[in-house]
């Protein structure tokens, strides 16, 4: 069963694209083009509150992340924020990958990482066709990526996929918080106040109106949870941090 047959949307659907080809290209250039000025919007416009959410997701994973022979891959990793995260959390543990299918977002990864002498590797990939074989990793995340792949059960099946049995997956995404008066102000701010920031210091408003759009069409919580289940994973759960302004989902891959 699909997220569309249950009211929602298969993957993200740009405004005017008509397919999944369309979006995947839509979203790989829009990313592409405020690559430049992508790690200052993220943490002006959340007030660097996107940097405590990356450590607290590596925090959930320190086994893993300290043992020197796991193999943790993040996916839609954009400049790798989180990919360091998890090195910074365990300087000589797990190997650590680090994969997009947006090139301009991978040179500025890249370059993070040879400046701090972080140890992460980086790939371009496309999150729904990953060139790595099956049972590969011990964790696959992804942080504020998955909202915008163009198949949703596709993307947790080829994560599965990659999972050595007994693996976790994590994602971290947007959500709509549920207070009536913190709601009601994070959604002026998020729908108003940020696509306009957004737009003026990137230069291209159209992807700062793309994402209070997508976080609205997204599944909420509990149906990106039955996603999951429905993919073949076991002990399925979510948190929601800061108000609900972002949920974590965990899973595993059954032995």
């Amino acid at each position: 069963m699909s997220a569309a047959s249950e009211g929602g949307v298969p993957g993200t659907r740009p405004e005017g694209i008509r397919d999944e080809r369309e979006a995947a290209a839509h979203v790989r250039e829009m990313f592409g083009r405020i690559a430049p000025r992508y790690d200052l919007l993220n943490h002006l416009l959340s007030l660097d509150i996107d940097k405590v959410w990356r450590r607290r997701v590596a925090k959930q994973f320190t086994a893993i992340l300290h043992n020197p022979a796991a193999r943790v891959l993040d996916l839609c990793c954009g400049t790798g924020d989180l990919a360091l995260a998890f090195r910074k959390e365990a300087p000589a543990g797990a190997e650590i990958i680090g994969s997009d299918f947006v090139p301009e977002m991978l040179v500025r990864a890249r370059a993070k990482t040879a400046a701090s002498g972080a140890g992460v590797t980086f790939v371009e990939a496309d999150a729904l066709a990953l060139p790595f074989g099956d049972g590969s990793f011990d964790l696959v995340s992804c942080s504020f990526g998955f909202r915008n792949l163009a198949n949703y059960e596709s993307g947790l099946l080829e994560i599965f996929r990659v999972l050595k049995p007994g693996g976790f997956a994590a994602i971290l995404e947007f959500g709509e918080p549920r207070g009536k008066l913190f709601g009601s102000f994070y959604r002026f701010y998020f729908r108003r106040v940020l696509p306009l920031l957004g737009g003026l210091i990137s230069g291209n408003g159209s992807a700062y109106t793309y994402l209070p759009a997508s976080v609205s069409k997204f599944p909420s919580a509990e149906a990106l949870l039955g996603l999951f289940e429905r993919a073949g994973y076991v002990d399925v759960k979510f948190e929601r941090w800061t108000g609900g302004i972002v949920t974590l989902h965990t899973a595993r891959r059954f032995k």
